[in-house]
């Protein structure tokens, strides 16, 4: 039983797929040829070099399998594979998401647990090797026929491409990470280039967005607002019906609005890439691509801004800590969940409710008298996971200090217990785009004015526990302006009327954004008669 349960568990390091939903029998019915070669490097190595080698083995599948492992969650959240070069940096996040959800104590105790489960496999699976190393070399003879048969088995499989379950080769191989790592490599070459083309580098001030001159811009990011949530189903029938009454109001108040749809560069997670994806315009797709742009002299849409004499400023509810990528973003002030005057209660991961980040910016900047026009990016958290507790809108003079949210974040269940039943987790979801939503337009109509611009989108799509496996990357993303002559400047874009984009609106990279922006704002040649 110890052999069977040791072959088992090699057998499924080398061929489990790493995502939960293509775990099926079919996915096992799979030749590995790592599998192949090791028996076969057994066969030939003498006593001590084969255990040397099998406990090396053992080592290597062991942390195989913790990759794999990775992988699952990572497609679970991101709907990709864990990157060994790349992601690095998600363990941060995610450390730190746990400490917010959970608590300190919480988050020391998963992080034991995790060491714990690490070492337990490693030993594991080296333990496994070596007991199967020992039955091999008993039957040597069997052993060399069944490599014989499944090695050609193999490459006739390879030459058919031959497929049980679509995407999973039958001939197998376990080392799509190391093609990962030169593929990284290459990348950095690639990213260079990109980076290289900027039609806007030298533009002057005086040439750039002349069009908003006197302007207060708003590029506010709703986390997780994705396309799923105006077009699925589940969720498209009360956030159509936000943003269709929000349509009515905003008309009442004088404002006017257009919507697409961009790409994000991620999905589920990771919005840091999106937000300099859209301000960079270059894309930015992984972790290694934002660095290698903190560290270059990239003219971003807020810098564009700077550079035309705008009052620049980021409002970051989520940051609590220390953000020195403010200063390659080209802010004059940055403001966060320490410097933002909050004084209620934390809702999850949400440091604080969207509304009170509207209303702080529009107290510290908008309110003051005798200043400069101010663009602002304001990522916006009330809709980020675990989506419970949601906040309820209030009047926007009862906001204060905001301390009258106190007993929202006591109300109704728990994240734990939303989180056992998946279709709960989707109604949490719905509900707090539908506040962030709601956030966004009564702002407008308290607040807005002749001069408010605001462009609010999506960073990326939610996890796939809400979209499913396999749903695209784009994001709704509209303009919202009183002054027509805003909207005149993007008539050209084909965008649709509204605050909803429809199935067939444009779809653009979200690259491609700053140059379009820049281009459509900035000095327009004059017809010739």
């Amino acid at each position: 039983m110890t052999t069977v349960l040791a072959c088992l568990l090699v057998l499924f390091t080398l061929i489990a797929p790493d995502e939960v939903s293509r775990l099926t029998p079919a996915a096992f019915v799979r030749i590995p040829v790592e599998g192949l070669l090791g028996v076969a490097l057994v066969l030939i190595l003498p006593a001590r070099p084969r255990r040397v080698v099998a406990t090396l083995a053992g080592v290597a599948l062991g942390l195989l399998t913790i990759v794999k492992i990775v992988d699952v969650g990572f497609f679970t959240v991101l709907d990709r594979p864990f990157n060994p070069v790349f992601d690095w940096t998600f363990v941060g996040a995610a450390a730190e998401f746990v400490t917010e959800s959970i608590g300190r104590a919480g988050a020391i105790g998963a992080l034991v647990a995790t060491a714990a489960l690490a070492v337990a496999v490693l030993l594991l699976m080296t333990l496994s090797v070596l007991r199967l190393t020992s039955l091999v070399v008993r039957h040597n003879t069997t052993a060399g026929g069944a490599i014989a048969v499944l090695g050609i088995a193999w490459v006739v499989c390879t030459v058919l491409g031959a497929q049980l379950v679509p995407g999973m080769p039958v001939a197998a191989h376990a080392y799509d990470h190391s093609l990962q790592v030169r593929a990284a490599l290459q990348d950095r070459k690639t990213f260079a280039a990109e980076s290289a083309v900027d039609a806007f580098r030298d533009t002057p001030g005086e040439d750039l967005l002349t069009a908003l001159r006197g302007k207060d811009v708003i590029v506010s990011f709703v986390e997780s607002y994705g396309r799923d949530a105006v077009e699925d189903p589940e969720f498209a029938p009360q956030v159509g019906a936000v943003l269709d009454a929000g349509n009515r109001r905003l008309r009442a108040a004088g404002f006017a609005a257009q919507s697409a749809f961009l790409t994000s560069p991620t999905s589920g997670g990771g919005s840091w890439l999106a937000h300099s994806t859209l301000l960079s315009g270059l894309w930015v797709d992984n972790q290694q691509r934002y660095s290698t742009l903190l560290a270059s002299d990239r003219l971003t849409l807020n810098g564009a801004f700077r550079r035309a004499k705008w009052r620049t400023v980021g409002v970051m509810p989520g940051n609590t800590r220390d953000w020195p990528e403010g200063a390659f973003f080209g802010y004059d002030r940055v403001y966060d969940a320490r410097n933002l005057g909050y004084r209620g209660p934390r809702f999850n991961w949400g440091t604080m409710p969207d509304q009170y980040t509207l209303s702080s910016f529009e107290r510290l900047e908008r309110a003051k008298r005798d200043r400069a026009p101010v663009m602002a990016e304001m990522p916006l958290v009330s809709s980020h996971a675990p989506w419970v507790p949601t906040p309820r809108l209030i009047d926007w003079g009862d906001v204060g200090d905001g301390s009258v949210f106190g007993p929202m974040a006591t109300a109704g269940d728990s994240p734990e217990a939303v989180w056992r039943d998946p279709a709960r987790v989707r109604a949490a979801y719905r509900g707090s785009i539908e506040y962030s939503l709601n956030s966004l337009i009564t702002y407008v109509e308290t607040y807005g004015d002749d001069d408010l611009v605001l462009v609010f989108l999506g960073d990326h799509q939610p996890a796939p526990i809400i979209t499913g496996q396999g749903a695209d990357r784009d994001v709704p993303i509209t303009i919202v302006a009183r002054d027509r002559a805003v909207l005149d400047r993007i008539s050209g874009w084909g965008w649709q009327d509204g605050l909803k984009p429809g199935p067939q609106a444009p779809i653009w990279r979200m690259d491609a954004f700053r140059d379009r922006f820049l281009t459509a704002f900035g000095p327009q040649p004059h017809s010739s008669r």
